[in-house]
């Protein structure tokens, strides 16, 4: 009942956008089953429109990948010890990471994970030296390959933050410092989608952008022509009469302004609809938007449809949103987290053919 529309001819659009907005190889991010997308879709139409790379966090999400294309797969969230998979490329996060690493029986290739500010995972300054040193030796005794370096950058959603700038200056250091210790690091990256749109000078060897592949604009007023790719969406299950007063849902937390009907969306937290969204969502029924309203339940939603002029009635599709960005400003949220919201009882489908 509840159903996740992905358009994948949005998906070959955007990329399309990415591929033609930079002379960098395009790393596609497609961790967390590509933004809740499907990567089983979306790693294919990505290949097709201009992919050079896929970029997961996890060995799990890596081994997925992998059957998928034949283009590098690069996993960046792992745990010291765990089993490697073959064919897949390693960001490597800290000096015990990479000692593990050269331990293992494979030789794969690498990309040393550098903080520059983040102050999250990556390889403290004071360190570098150590791990250029360390990954230098492994690789002339066939341990590795050091591809490049990588990092993440911190505030790149908003461009006249200064930060930016101070991670870009820390990373031409690391870049610099990893050549003066033997490492030929010929592919280095650090733009994520916003930094992909805006600064051009941080695009280096490659770029890594994620979100705007699913039609979001990672930058707050800024439009470069995205196609969103998710509709979220459902049938209205009942419409029903309330009189001036009465409540619905618990705890009798919204009364009916006046005489009208409220209408029941089945879609609740079970199913990824935040509470937190509560007052924040409307749902769009034959194009009017509605809102939705009292608490959100596990199961389900109630609507308020005023007088229904439009005479909305069980088995119309309720829209819960086709933008997740006008969603998240209402909701004071991200647009990230509300695409990676739909879940439990929700069908994904597809329409388009990745053109």
């Amino acid at each position: 009942m509840l159903t996740s529309t992905i358009d994948l001819d949005a998906i070959a659009h955007n990329t399309r956008m990415l591929r033609a907005h930079t002379e960098a190889q395009l790393m596609c991010v497609v961790k967390a089953d590509a933004y809740n997308h499907g990567v089983e879709r979306c790693v294919p139409v990505m290949e097709d429109n201009g992919a050079d790379a896929f970029g997961v966090a996890t060995f799990a999400e890596a081994r997925r990948v992998r059957g998928l294309t034949s283009k590098p797969v690069l996993a960046w969230l792992w745990d010291v010890g765990e089993d490697i998979p073959e064919g897949v490329d390693v960001g490597v996060p800290s000096v015990a990471h990479l000692r593990s690493l050269i331990d293992a029986p494979s030789a794969p290739t690498i990309y040393l994970k550098v903080d520059t500010g983040m102050h999250r995972s990556g390889i403290d300054e004071k360190r570098w030296g150590e791990a250029y040193a360390l990954a230098a030796s492994a690789e002339r005794q066939g341990k590795c390959t050091v591809a490049g370096l990588m990092t993440h950058l911190s505030c790149a959603d908003d461009p006249s933050d200064p930060y930016t700038d101070v991670q870009a200056a820390a990373f031409r250091r690391a870049i610099a410092q990893a050549r003066q210790e033997g490492l030929a690091v010929e592919r280095n990256h650090m733009a994520n989608s916003p930094a992909t749109w805006t600064r051009p000078d941080l695009h280096f060897d490659m770029v890594r952008p994620g979100l705007s592949l699913y039609g979001l604009e990672p930058v707050d007023g800024l439009d470069h022509g995205l196609k969103p790719a998710m509709t979220w969406s459902a049938p209205v299950v009942t419409v029903k009469p309330m009189r001036k007063g009465e409540a619905t849902s618990y705890a009798r937390t919204w009364v009916a302004p006046e005489d009208g009907f409220s209408a029941v969306v089945p879609a609740g937290y079970a199913d990824g609809v935040q509470r937190a969204w509560q007052g924040a969502l409307e749902v769009a029924i034959g194009g009017r938007a509605y809102p939705q309203v009292g608490r959100v339940s596990m199961d389900q939603i109630v609507v308020w449809l005023g007088d229904n002029a439009a005479h909305v009635a069980p088995g119309d599709e309720a829209v819960l949103f086709g933008d997740a960005s006008a969603l998240a400003k209402r909701a004071g949220t991200i647009n990230y987290e509300v695409v990676c919201a739909p879940r439990g009882r929700t069908t994904r489908t597809y329409i388009g053919e990745g053109q």
